[in-house]
């Protein structure tokens, strides 16, 4: 008998050709359009608006022959994207949803849903790798290196692993544009998605002031000599501005529009460089910005996850208390890895790079690997 499987369709490329190889494998493969929201109002001029997605996502599985159908999931979207976004953006934090949606979403009631469906595999159109290893199923970078998307899948568990395929995760992109035009698919020549997971395109301001309507606020210029970059502090200490410390050169309209490394959307000139967001204070509502990419205020070594934060992908590659180890290590997506250090203490544990990082956002995720393993990750809390 068949092994089934259950591809979440999102309208794209990748998954159109993740549905096909399975198929061609010789599993008995269904097609799931996940619906995650139902308000237009803040797409972009209907730019990959969830209907054009839902029904490409159909006319791929008409095209392959296989059962689809679309399972609404917008509600608890909601509770456990959408809301943790608001909350996230209203304390100066940046969210990632993608990787809470792969969470929360994809892994957890989409996967929920297909084993109601009878299948014994789920599979996504994700650029990773999985293999078995000898304490169980591990998660490895992809092999394309512009499009690995092991950093996505950073919280997701092994019992999970164990229950998904993804078979484009040996495949460069260019491969899989190729797959899908000899295969004739539908989707062979569609754009890329930029948009919030399985949501389409998404106007982020729009989108927050849903919630968190425009609130006036300044914008300090911080100069690169300010004397607090003169004093030593612990690699995963953050620097905290106050006015006093730099010049008022303008107004913003809420620092929930904002994130740590930020260039657009300042919208101050006449600068000698270009702004960069260093700092933000939800409490005061200033918004604190530096002179140019090399400017002291975008760079750190470190960071700290607490320890309700932690997760391991194989909880037996836990840390003890005062172990230290040696990882690679990545803030954001398609950031090349890193090598940092590792230590576990009380409160939490501490990933120090060995070369300065750019943009460390608190509210992001840090995510560690052995090699290509990917092996666990965690909110970052304070840098």
């Amino acid at each position: 008998m068949k092994k089934r499987v259950v591809v979440g369709l999102s309208g794209g490329v990748d998954s159109s050709v993740t549905a096909f190889l399975l198929k061609e494998q010789g599993y008995d493969v269904v097609g799931v359009y996940m619906r995650n929201w139902n308000d237009d109002s803040v797409t972009i001029n209907n730019e990959c608006a969830w209907e054009d997605d839902s029904r490409d996502a159909l006319l791929t599985a008409e095209h392959l022959g296989i059962p689809f159908q679309t399972i609404d999931f917008s509600i608890e979207y909601k509770k456990r994207i959408v809301d943790y976004m608001f909350a996230e953006y209203s304390e100066g934090r940046t969210p990632n949803p993608d990787i809470l949606c792969n969470r929360e979403i994809k892994f957890d009631l989409f996967l929920e849903a297909a084993l109601k469906l009878g299948a014994d595999y789920v599979a996504t159109g994700h650029y990773v790798r999985k293999r078995v290893g000898e304490n169980g199923p591990e998660l490895l970078s992809g092999i394309d290196p512009n499009k690995d998307q092991s950093y996505f899948l950073c919280q997701v568990n092994q019992k999970q692993i164990e229950k998904a395929l993804f078979p484009i995760g040996e495949l460069l992109k260019p491969q899989v544009r190729a797959i899908a035009k000899e295969a004739g698919l539908p989707t062979a020549a569609k754009k890329d998605s930029q948009g919030l997971c399985f949501i389409g395109k998404v106007s982020l301001p729009d989108f927050l002031q849903q919630q968190l309507k425009p609130k006036k606020g300044n914008v300090v210029l911080i100069d690169a000599h300010w004397q607090g970059y003169d004093k030593e502090i612990e690699a995963t200490n953050r620097f905290h501005y106050n006015v006093e410390d730099g010049k008022i050169i303008g107004e913003h309209n809420g620092v929930h529009n904002y994130t740590i490394g930020q260039r657009k959307g300042i919208n101050i000139g006449g600068m000698v460089e270009p702004l960069f967001v260093i700092g933000l204070d939800a409490s005061s509502n200033n918004l604190y910005v530096g002179m140019g990419s090399n400017h002291p205020g975008l760079w750190g070594k470190g960071l700290f996850i607490a320890q309700k934060e932690v997760h391991w992908i194989n909880k037996k590659d836990a840390m003890q208390l005062g172990v230290v180890r040696h990882v690679l290590g990545r803030t954001r997506y398609r950031q090349p890895l890193q090598k940092a250090v590792l230590s576990a203490k009380e409160d939490g544990l501490y990933l120090v790079f060995e070369e300065p990082q750019s943009a460390i956002a608190p509210g992001q995720f840090a995510a560690w690997y052995s090699g290509e393993v990917l092996m666990g990750s965690g909110v970052i809390n304070q840098r």
